[in-house]
């Protein structure tokens, strides 16, 4: 008797974590559908929304073959089956986009306002909207593995076009999908475009956005309202430890914070409708700052939210005006604060306004300094611990000063699926390329690059740093 009870305990004591581990399974499938459905309404409503304001055209087939075709896991799975619904005003714009994810709570809901693009919701809040959710209703979109006609670009020398054209034929990748390149240079613009892409059609930069909210920090210290040496302000109080966190460590990925994956995925701010406070601010201190790199979002967004004050006044639409980027939105959380780890919405032409101005030294065609004189070599200069791999990391830029065949000046902004700002000092070039390239591969920029630069024209280069 006592030996069935001993068994009959041990029994009990097996099936706990059985029963613990389905419920959490249970738990993740449906933050999982959540969070595809997150993905798939901020997408769809990014898009379609701010294409629609540059006055360019995108189709929920378009976006369903692009944005939302070759995502991360477990996203991948379930994204294309979730239905969605297009709310439209009276003139005509997209007002929100909701998608279904469950029978007992309400879709998930991107809303747009004009001049800031697309917000998402927190899961569980109610749209306001009526109408029935669709499955994806329109065909595929046309000519996917065609590209504008090379015609247009006929001052472009052979090779320089063989090398673009090799962008969008696979020889930098084998599963890379390009949609624009646009090469600027002494001799002229180049640029070349996915027929399901223009000039005026923009995407999402992803962390492309981290270059760009170094520069808007870059701006703030130039009008003396920021200091990359001085505290971020993070932690609870005075003696907190992380208040010896500067703007310096964050911008440099070397907070010392902990991450809990690498690059801090933030699918509860970027897919969930949380906020940048209530993900990106509060994470422990794990190493002195200073003393280790670890590549994360939430390091940016806090150095971002440090110079927040500044925004009344100078907000980012200010400086992309001021740079002529007409077409670039960054957008926020629900609450108004800007997700510039990665949520900036822009056009490979506006992206090589951007780089423009790292070529002109911070200054504007007329002579005015909208960053600090030195913050290009700032920016594109290593200081502490460095990451592994072929690529050095300075402030908020990729530094490409070991790839064989490019300038050791070279640095860039790099963001996922494929975006890239190449910026070459001593050759007065800027290199965009934009793509919607699958998880896990890759496109070989550094040989892009490297190939690009052989093909231009070689005029007197400026040395460099």
């Amino acid at each position: 008797m006592i030996r069935t009870i001993f068994a009959a305990a041990a029994l009990l004591v097996a099936a706990v974590p059985v029963a613990a581990q389905s419920q959490q399974e249970a738990l993740d499938a449906r933050q999982d559908r959540a969070l595809a459905a997150g993905y798939k309404a901020l997408m769809l409503c990014g898009a379609i929304a701010n294409a629609e304001a540059n006055g360019a055209t995108r189709t929920p087939g378009s976006v369903a073959h692009w944005e939302l075709n070759g995502i991360q896991s477990p996203l991948d799975k379930l994204v294309h089956d979730l239905g969605y619904s297009i709310q439209r005003s009276e003139q005509g714009g997209v007002e929100s986009v909701t998608v279904a994810w469950a029978d007992d709570m309400p879709p998930r809901t991107a809303a747009y306002t004009e001049r800031k693009g697309c917000r998402l919701a927190p899961i569980g809040t109610p749209s306001g909207h009526e109408g029935s959710p669709l499955a994806n209703p329109d065909p595929a979109p046309r000519h996917l593995n065609t590209v504008l006609p090379l015609e247009t670009q006929s001052e472009a020398s052979v090779s320089l076009k063989a090398t673009a054209l090799g962008a969008f034929e696979g020889r930098y990748g084998a599963d890379a999908r390009t949609t624009a390149v646009h090469i600027a240079s002494p001799g002229g613009v180049f640029e070349q475009y996915h027929a399901d892409f223009a000039d005026n059609v923009p995407q999402r930069t992803w962390s492309v956005a981290k270059s760009i909210a170094a520069t808007l920090i870059g701006a703030a210290v130039q009008r003396g309202e920021a200091d990359v040496s001085a505290s971020a302000g993070l932690g609870l109080s005075a003696d907190d430890p992380r208040r010896a966190i500067t703007i310096d460590h964050l911008l440099r990925m070397a907070s010392g914070r902990y991450s809990d994956t690498p690059g801090n995925r933030t699918d509860p701010l970027y897919w969930g409708g949380a906020t940048v406070e209530e993900v990106a601010l509060d994470w422990p201190l794990v190493a002195a700052p200073g003393s280790t790199y670890r590549y994360a979002n939430n390091d940016t967004l806090a150095a971002v939210a440090a110079i927040r004050p500044t925004f009344a006044a100078h907000p980012p639409a200010e400086l992309f005006a001021r740079l002529g980027m007409k077409h670039t939105i960054a957008e926020t959380d629900w609450q108004g604060r800007y997700i510039l780890s990665s949520q900036v919405w822009t056009t490979a032409r506006d992206l090589a306004r951007f780089g423009q101005l790292y070529l002109n030294d911070g200054k504007l065609p007329d002579g005015t300094h909208i960053l600090p004189e030195g913050w290009v070599k700032y920016v594109s200069t290593p200081s502490g611990p460095q990451p592994v791999g072929t690529f050095g990391y300075g402030a908020g830029f990729w530094l490409l000063n070991s790839s064989e065949g490019v300038p050791p000046d070279t640095f860039a902004a790099i963001g996922n699926r494929g975006q890239y700002v190449v910026i070459v000092p001593s050759r007065q070039v800027v290199i965009v390329r934009r793509g919607e390239d699958p998880a896990g591969s890759g496109f070989d920029i550094a040989a892009f690059t490297r190939d690009v630069l052989a093909a231009l024209p070689r005029k007197q280069d400026r040395g460099t740093r």
